[in-house]
C-alpha cells in the first residue's frame, strides 16, 4: 500500500511540474504576441491550440474644440427712429421698433405703440404731490405714452410679450452679464437696453406702490438700442436724439444699465 501511495505522489508531482512548464510557455508566448503584435507559429491557424493576438490599440489624442476668440469690437448698422414728437415717453417702443425693423419686421413705432401692453392703473398722489400708487412697468406701459397726461414707461417684462409676438426667437437677457450683450452684438444682432437719459446712475429715485407690489425707479429711465462696442466704449441708437451709433464710455454706461436693473431684450438668429 505504501509503495502504491509513493508511486501516486511521484506521478502527481510529475504532472504538476509538466503543467507548470506548459503554463509558463503559454504565458511567455502571449507576452511575445503582445509585445510584437505578431502571431507566433505555435498559435498559427491549423495548430492544435489557436489564440488570436489583438493588434495594439491605436491611441488617438482628441484635440480640444477651439473656443472662438471674442471680438474686441463690433458695429451694427441698424435703423434709427425718433420717439418725438408723437411719443415723448415712448423710448422703449421706439427702440423696439428699431430692433424689429432690423430683423425684417415692417412695423412703425405708432403701430407698435397701439399694440403695446399697458397697465392702466390710475395714479394716486400723496399729500406732498409725490406718487403714492400707480401702475407697474413690469406689467405694461404706465401712464400716457404721448404725455398728454402723466406718463412714465415700460420695463423688459412688460414689453417682452410684444417682441415675442413678432419674433418667436426673442429672448429676455435681463440680469445676464454685459459680456453676453456684447456677444450678441458680435453675432450681428442688436439689443434693446435700459439706461438713463444721460447714461449716468440716477441721482434721484422714486418709489410708489402698485397692484403687484412697490416699484423703485427714476424718471430719468431711458431705453436705447445697443449696436456696437469696443474696448472702451459702447455705441447706441438713441430714440430721443434720433442719432445712431452714439459713443458712450463703456464703464459709465454699464453703471447706468446696472442701476436700472440690467434689462435687455433681443432675439436669436433664425
Amino acid at each position: 500500500m505504501m509503495i502504491i501511495w509513493q508511486g501516486l505522489k511521484v506521478t502527481l508531482g510529475l504532472f504538476l511540474v509538466v503543467g507548470l512548464v506548459f503554463a509558463s510557455s503559454v504565458f511567455a508566448v502571449l507576452l511575445y504576441a503582445k509585445a510584437t503584435g505578431k502571431e507566433p507559429a505555435l498559435f498559427a491557424a491549423g495548430s492544435a491550440l489557436h489564440v488570436i493576438a489583438a493588434a495594439p490599440a491605436k491611441v488617438i489624442e482628441a484635440s480640444p474644440t477651439p473656443i472662438p476668440e471674442k471680438l474686441k469690437s463690433a458695429m451694427i448698422d441698424a435703423p434709427v427712429f425718433r420717439q418725438l414728437p408723437e411719443l415723448p415717453a415712448g423710448c422703449e417702443i421706439t427702440s423696439l421698433t428699431m430692433l424689429l425693423q432690423f430683423s425684417g419686421v415692417n412695423k412703425s413705432k405708432m403701430e407698435l405703440a397701439a399694440e403695446m401692453p399697458r397697465d392702466e392703473t390710475p395714479v394716486t398722489l400723496n399729500a406732498d404731490g409725490s406718487i403714492g400708487y400707480w401702475g407697474n412697468p413690469n406689467t405694461g406701459f404706465v401712464g400716457d405714452v404721448t404725455r398728454k397726461q402723466r406718463g412714465f414707461g415700460i420695463y423688459h417684462a412688460g414689453i417682452f410679450p410684444l417682441l415675442k409676438t413678432h419674433i418667436p426667437s426673442a429672448i429676455d437677457i435681463t440680469n445676464e452679464s454685459f459680456d453676453m450683450y456684447e456677444d450678441q452684438v458680435a453675432s450681428g444682432i442688436p439689443v434693446v437696453v435700459w439706461t438713463t437719459i444721460d447714461y449716468n446712475i440716477p441721482y434721484k429715485w422714486v418709489t410708489w406702490d402698485t397692484p403687484i407690489g412697490p416699484v423703485k425707479t427714476s424718471f430719468a429711465e431711458h431705453a436705447v438700442l445697443l449696436v456696437g462696442y469696443d474696448e472702451n466704449n459702447v455705441y447706441l441708437n438713441d430714440p430721443l436724439s434720433g442719432k445712431k451709433q452714439v459713443q458712450v464710455d463703456k464703464a459709465q454706461f454699464i453703471d447706468s444699465w446696472t442701476a436700472m436693473g440690467k434689462q435687455g431684450l433681443t432675439y436669436l438668429k433664425k
